[in-house]
């Protein structure tokens, strides 16, 4: 069967107005996510406090995330967002044996470094993972610093910066085999591209539901392999974290023996409603067909930009690219304005001009930004 993207496109009103390329931020509003909010909103007004159907919503979200993970529900905790999983996950540590190590990459977003270097109180002992000459970190670089003292290597599937992807099979095997975990960070990555985290073999994997899962900020979750779940007792909890989140007792820590334990308080119950919307459009057109998709677009934008004499600075090989594909620009912040005023909206790290791909996107928007490029390149492009 033969998806109809095009039709598709139907579905995200934006669409109509800009060539929107910026779903590595914020993807673009489908017309049922807004709907689930209006939905939230009638149901505010009509009943008040909803409580049987808020905590249904965010078992729902649960269910609907470990499908697309392929992993079970009872793996997923639902978080506030990718930050509070790690910070969740961080506290379950213990850094004052001699396996203290957390090897981190210089493709990581803030958070994921920052809460690593905040366990430097408890003990912990963080170490970058450098690029090498070409500007990408191959898996040598990993092996010269996982070693018999690391405890986890937290990794980004796709660098927000450059679009670059990691090698993380490669990672995973490697780290296992000196005896340290493996948290994923794929927010760059899951929605666009088939995450399968027991096929990567990983531990652990964070991730939000603002970019690629089509819902909105306020909400992300944290994938915790089963066999470790009872192992790792979180110090940062609440009352969601409970094994019986009625039960209001105040006399004890009781986890959950899912991974539920590495919840907190009261979920964001309109975020509920707008992230299973758009979780159900992911499983219902597949990640392997959206990644398909979105290899299919990045490529053809590639080799755009060598045609006009503007090549991006993102990996062209398949396994090496995500979503995500920069070039480099003199003045980018001023180029991103002048894009902008063009209703092409895209983003921007580092000097570098950031176009992301889902499979809403289409062939006339990589030739809408070719044009608008070419228009710019003797005023921004990078010699």
């Amino acid at each position: 069967m033969v998806t109809d993207f095009n039709s598709l496109r139907g579905r995200f009103p934006v669409l109509a107005r800009k060539t929107y390329l910026n779903s590595g931020s914020y993807c673009a509003l489908a017309d049922s996510v807004k709907e689930a909010i209006n939905n939230y909103m009638d149901d505010r007004l009509l009943v008040g406090a909803n409580w049987d159907v808020w905590v249904m919503k965010n078992e729902a979200v649960r269910s609907l995330m470990a499908q697309v993970l392929r992993a079970q529900p009872d793996e997923i905790a639902v978080t506030a967002s990718a930050s509070a999983g790690i910070n969740a996950l961080a506290s379950a540590f213990d850094f004052t044996k001699r396996r203290n190590k957390v090897v981190v990459s210089d493709f990581e977003f803030p958070t994921n470094a920052q809460i690593w270097h905040a366990q430097e109180l408890r003990g912990a002992r963080v170490v970058h993972v450098p690029r090498a000459a070409d500007g990408y970190i191959p898996l040598e670089n990993f092996e010269k610093l996982i070693d018999e003292e690391t405890q986890l290597v937290a990794v980004t599937h796709v660098c927000f910066r450059n679009g670059a992807r990691l090698d993380i099979p490669g990672i995973v095997k490697l780290a296992h085999a000196r005896g340290a975990k493996v948290m994923l960070d794929c927010y760059q990555a899951v929605g666009a591209l088939t995450v399968d985290v027991k096929k990567l073999d990983v531990d652990f994997a964070v991730g939000g539901m603002l970019k690629y899962l089509l819902g909105t900020a306020g909400m992300g979750f944290l994938y915790v392999r089963n066999e470790l779940i009872s192992s790792m007792t979180p110090t940062q909890s609440g009352w969601f974290a409970q094994a019986d989140i009625t039960a209001m007792d105040i006399t004890a820590n009781r986890p959950s023996p899912t991974a539920r334990r590495f919840e907190a308080g009261t979920p964001a119950v309109v975020n509920c409603y707008a992230v299973e919307a758009g979780l159900k459009i992911i499983l219902e057109l597949g990640t392997d067909t959206i990644e398909e998709r979105v290899r299919y677009l990045t490529r053809l934008y590639m080799d755009r930009l060598e045609e006009i004499g503007w090549p991006g600075i993102t990996p062209r090989q398949d396994e090496r690219r995500g979503p995500m594909v920069c070039v480099r620009a003199k003045q980018v912040a001023q180029l991103f304005g002048k894009l902008t005023q063009q209703d092409i909206v895209t983003s921007f790290r580092d000097d570098n001009l950031r176009a992301t791909f889902h499979f809403y996107n289409c062939e006339q928007d990589v030739d809408a930004l070719i044009q608008a490029l070419l228009g710019h390149r003797a005023e921004f492009r990078d010699i």
